[in-house]
């Protein structure tokens, strides 16, 4: 298991564990049709619940995963992010994932976090490579990945999908 991914703080976020409380923010967040302009299928309000659920368990079982993504200034919840455990075509990597408010867009906080959590992913859990599997329409997620440094390294299907995948570079 890697060590228990404590709260990160950056110049203008707070990045940590949900709480109980946190639920109906990232309900909120995962089941605005908004925040899915390149999903064909939005979650609902009851999938998204079921989500931090699977999130809740990866952190019981991990020491890590998801996390709040809280405006410093304000306190609010404005996104969801982080990386989770997973198996890619047979090989253990780091999935990095986001999502925000859209009022939240534009302004970098996406990179800030992303940033962030890769980091701490490059200490604690180096033998994972972090990935990114965007859909291929979505530009603003493809130029996140480049700001990281990550590296397209293929085209394919995503669970149904046509996607592209990017990884971090050693």
């Amino acid at each position: 298991m890697a060590p228990e991914l404590g709260e990160i703080r950056t110049e203008r976020l707070v990045l940590r564990r949900f709480r109980e409380a946190d639920l109906p923010s990232v309900v909120e967040i995962q089941s605005d049709p908004a925040t899915h302009p390149h999903d064909a299928f939005p979650a609902t309000t009851e999938h998204a619940r079921a989500l931090v659920a699977v999130w809740q368990r990866h952190w019981a079982e991990h020491g890590f995963g998801y996390v709040a993504v809280v405006e410093a200034g304000s306190g609010r919840v404005i996104g969801v992010g982080g990386v989770q455990a997973k198996d890619l075509e047979g090989e253990p990597v780091l999935n990095l994932y986001y999502r925000f408010r859209p009022e939240a867009w534009g302004r970098g906080y996406a990179s800030e976090m992303a940033n962030a959590v890769v980091g701490w992913a490059s200490r604690a859990v180096p033998e994972r490579p972090v990935v990114i599997v965007t859909d291929v329409g979505n530009v603003p997620a493809q130029r996140i990945a480049h700001k990281l440094g990550f590296a397209e390294y293929k085209e394919d299907y995503y669970e149904g999908v046509a996607a592209k995948f990017y990884r971090s570079r050693p």
